[in-house]
């Protein structure tokens, strides 16, 4: 423990960098085990989710290397400022997917309004057995009565206020002579 918090005092962008890079690697392991190998497969609201921890993780993982080997104060800045953004942005869609979920709201019509327009009705049969909807509007999964999506409120509220405080320390940082 006092390893830990020695390593905060000594370099607090590392740090917040590497929390970053972990939390959100993690999450994306997270969601492809519940898709490939618990078999629950997403839809589209969680796809687009997955976009931040696209991004914010490999940004993350940049800083934590370029805080390592000197980066200018200002991209530090930025980079935490940017990830800082995307995990707000994701723990808005976040929310109203869970809100979706809740049915406080309506969601996209793609993945939970009714299901129509499937043409002639000859053709009917063969339609409906190529058809995969997976609802944005049904929890797959929850636990604790918190499904994936506000599990994802969570993490991505978390790693916004982690690289919040990147950003913050990175403003405090003196630039390497």
């Amino acid at each position: 423990m006092t390893y830990i918090l020695n390593l905060v005092r000594k370099d607090p962008v590392s740090v917040a960098a590497a929390i970053v890079v972990l939390g959100g690697g993690l999450t994306i392991g997270g969601f492809f085990f519940f898709q490939y190998v618990l078999g629950y497969p997403p839809c589209p609201l969680c796809l687009d989710q997955r976009m931040a921890f696209y991004a914010g993780v490999p940004l993350a993982a940049l800083l934590w290397l370029g805080a390592n080997f000197g980066a200018a104060r200002k991209v530090l800045i930025l980079g935490f400022l940017a990830i800082a953004a995307v995990m707000l942005w994701n723990t808005g869609l976040s929310a109203f997917h869970a809100g979706v979920e809740w049915k406080f709201w309506p969601g996209p019509t793609d993945c939970s309004g009714p299901i129509n327009g499937f043409g002639s009705a000859g053709s009917l049969l063969s339609q409906l057995k190529s058809i995969h909807i997976v609802r944005c509007d049904q929890a797959a999964w929850r636990l604790f009565g918190i499904s994936l999506a506000g599990y994802d409120v969570l993490v991505s509220l978390g790693l916004c206020l982690v690289a919040g405080w990147g950003a913050k320390v990175a403003m405090a940082r003196q630039e390497p002579a």
